[in-house]
């Protein structure tokens, strides 16, 4: 009876996550980035947004101790099962579906560790680097200049607000170039 109870309880987690998910992707799908910054409205390159908004949030909540990150946690968790449910979408079949999301999973974890020592430095200059490569597929810094300034403005507008707004308002950046 007990595994039954915990099997049909409510995950606040995972609750908390898909509410965190769907701001960090309300933001990175604002129509500014395609218009203003000039992000190309290809797959990869919105699956970099995505990946850039779910890390700045997780880092503004892992900067509130142990409750901020069960929420990074659990943002992270969402994150990574909507890739897999993305790929499925697409109709990879379930033998590819693991090989293709390992690629993906490195990907992620190795844009998050590039990026998140680069806005915790606020480094405009690693970060424009970062980005232009990624984003804009360009060896051009210049490239990424703008969406780095967007970036290290939001990472800075999210550290100045409380956790409960942050995960319910977060104060992200203007798209402006």
């Amino acid at each position: 009876m007990i595994m039954l109870q915990n099997l049909f309880r409510s995950r606040p987690r995972k609750r908390n996550g898909e509410a965190l998910y769907e701001l960090a992707v309300r933001q990175a799908r604002e129509p500014g980035f395609y218009t203003r910054l000039g992000v190309s409205d290809r797959i990869d390159a919105r699956f970099e947004l995505y990946t850039l908004h779910v890390l700045l949030l997780i880092m503004r909540l892992r900067d509130e101790g142990e409750r901020g990150a069960e929420a990074a946690q659990g943002l992270f968790d969402v994150y990574v099962s909507a890739l897999d449910h993305a790929l499925r979408e697409l109709g990879v079949g379930d033998i590819s579906v693991g090989k293709k999301m390992r690629k993906l999973g490195e990907a992620m974890y190795g844009r998050m560790t590039a990026w998140e020592p680069l806005l915790r430095a606020a480094d405009a200059a690693g970060l424009s680097l970062s980005l232009s490569r990624n984003v804009y597929e360009s060896e051009n810094p210049a490239a990424g200049e703008a969406l780095a300034a967007y970036a290290l403005a939001s990472r800075a507008r999210l550290a100045a607000q409380d956790f409960t707004t942050v995960t319910t308002r977060p104060d992200w950046a203007e798209i402006n170039k």
